[in-house]
């Protein structure tokens, strides 16, 4: 097979286990949230780095006790570098409102930093690739609850191929290095856009983690 041209090489990365390690290495080397970022600014192990706009980091309160978490950035969180950004981060505003949560006081992130090209589902590898990242932010964030969103992230962190109706609104706990942290899933902002129906089960849900936090 012939070999790549130079330039084309170089913009491309293979999703291979040397990349898994790599991300491992460069998570783990972070002692902080900015030394973070740096690291993932400065990572060329994903091919999805490639073809978005932006790393999209965790944004909101150090400390914060809830660390919401999605699936990946949207076309508008890659054009402003920012999870939650345009109509799906205004109904994920009101649902935090509903039970009196405002997003500048916790820590919104997705599981992939980086956008899919045409917001296809991440390839198990490229997830891979991905997880040291996303893990090191919850150490480093340190949050005593999780609210998870959507079908992707709910996969990632409980397992299994349960679609989100399915896993959403139970109490589950996620091992992220060593530490447990109590996690809840439920629909993503997208889901109650997309089928307003469906903001009946996401207050159910949302109760829920409202009743656990406060208790």
């Amino acid at each position: 097979m012939a070999s790549l041209p130079a330039s084309l090489a170089a913009a491309v990365a293979i999703p291979d286990e040397q990349a898994i390690s790599e991300a491992r290495f460069a998570a783990e080397s972070a002692r902080s949230l900015t030394e973070l970022k740096a690291a993932m600014d400065a990572f060329s192990g994903c091919n999805l780095k490639n073809s978005a706009r932006n790393t999209v980091f965790a944004d909101g309160q150090a400390g914060a006790r809830v660390m919401v978490i999605g699936p990946a950035p949207s076309g508008d969180d890659d054009r402003d570098g920012m999870p939650f950004s345009g109509k799906p981060g205004q109904m994920l505003e009101r649902m935090l409102g509903a039970i009196d949560l405002r997003r500048d006081t916790l820590m919104l992130t997705n599981v992939i930093p980086w956008r899919p090209p045409g917001n296809r589902v991440p390839s198990p590898r490229e997830t891979d690739i991905c997880r040291p990242f996303i893990e090191r932010q919850i150490v480093l964030a340190e949050p005593q609850y999780l609210l998870i969103l959507g079908n992707f992230a709910a996969r990632f962190f409980f397992g299994g191929n349960e679609t989100i109706h399915n896993s959403r609104g139970d109490w589950r706990e996620v091992l992220i290095a060593g530490r447990t942290i109590p996690a809840l899933a439920t629909l993503h902002p997208q889901d109650l856009i997309s089928a307003p129906a469906s903001k009946r089960l996401a207050w159910q849900d949302l109760l829920a983690f409202q009743a656990r936090i406060r208790g």
